[in-house]
């Protein structure tokens, strides 16, 4: 707690993780085994039938062009992707983050999201994740999980130490992610906090040196980012999991003002005098509650 985030180095199997980076390649060439898009997908990639065309390789880049060395997300994979929906709503995680953040009432799955560097792909601006979730109440606990091994060269999650700690001020919005400068949002949000100097104060922790299959787990209001994948033929890949406490509901007037969750938020239920609606257990599954584990014993 006192460092707004805690890394655990060995958490999935090899196995799981080779799964999910197959599936992966799947879900960017537009194959779900549920039936249903994510909420948001690149550009599919679409794979040469031409006999002597080299087969494109992971995250569709083919080793001399740039047309795939943008950075790729993924919202909600888990709606599109057995694999992918088993390790997001494994109780175990769920629980280990709601003890961790001591939500009484358990964890709730709010949203997914894979973020996918082919080589060359830009850095990711430092930024908290808070912000972005229109909840009451406003706690957010991202799990990070790393799809392949972790070295500088790939661009692996950084974390400034203690940062959770800092005021409420948001800074930072999702057109934003990929300015030149990564590290400018954090410097000024530092300055507010009366931090001097930030380019040498700041302590920030790289998770370079973590395993495919290790994981972090973050508190919402962590800055946190990462560097360019400078590498000439490996893929960067990491699924992040925001989790939220079960009892939460949509705040009407931010929902509305979110492209993401407006669709939440019918024009009927805006007419009450409630400033808050519940979610739906569909798109947002309880993953672990006290009572789930009295009902497992």
């Amino acid at each position: 707690r006192e460092d707004g985030f805690v890394v655990f180095p060995r958490a999935i199997s090899s196995d799981v993780v080779n799964t999910l980076q197959q599936r992966l390649e799947d879900v960017l060439r537009g194959k779900y085994d549920r039936g249903s898009p994510p909420d948001k997908t690149p550009a599919l990639i679409v794979d040469s039938k031409k006999s002597g065309r080299r087969k494109l390789g992971p995250l569709g880049y083919d080793g001399k062009t740039t047309k795939y060395s943008r950075v790729l997300q993924i919202i909600n994979i888990h709606k599109c992707d057995n694999e992918f929906q088993r390790l997001a709503t494994q109780e175990a995680i769920g629980e280990m983050v709601a003890r961790l953040s001591g939500w009484e009432h358990g964890a709730r799955l709010a949203q997914d999201q894979v973020w996918a560097k082919p080589p060359g792909s830009p850095p990711l601006v430092f930024h908290r994740d808070s912000p972005y979730f229109m909840f009451t109440p406003d706690d957010v606990v991202t799990v990070w999980i790393a799809l392949d091994d972790m070295d500088e060269e790939l661009g692996p999650l950084e974390y400034v130490r203690g940062s959770h700690k800092w005021g409420d001020g948001r800074v930072g919005s999702s057109s934003s992610f990929f300015q030149s400068d990564s590290r400018n949002l954090l410097y000024s949000a530092a300055a507010r906090e009366g931090i001097e100097d930030a380019e040498s104060c700041l302590e920030i922790i790289s998770l370079a040196g973590l395993s495919a299959g290790g994981l972090s787990i973050h508190h919402g209001k962590t800055w946190h980012g990462s560097g360019k994948n400078a590498s000439n033929d490996r893929p960067r890949r990491g699924l992040g999991l925001h989790f939220v406490p079960a009892e939460v509901k949509f705040i009407k007037e931010d929902a509305k003002k979110s492209k993401l969750w407006r669709k939440y938020v019918a024009e009927e239920d805006t007419d009450d005098d409630s400033p808050t609606i519940n979610v739906p257990d569909d798109d947002f599954p309880l993953v672990w509650t006290p009572q789930l584990e009295e009902q497992d014993c």
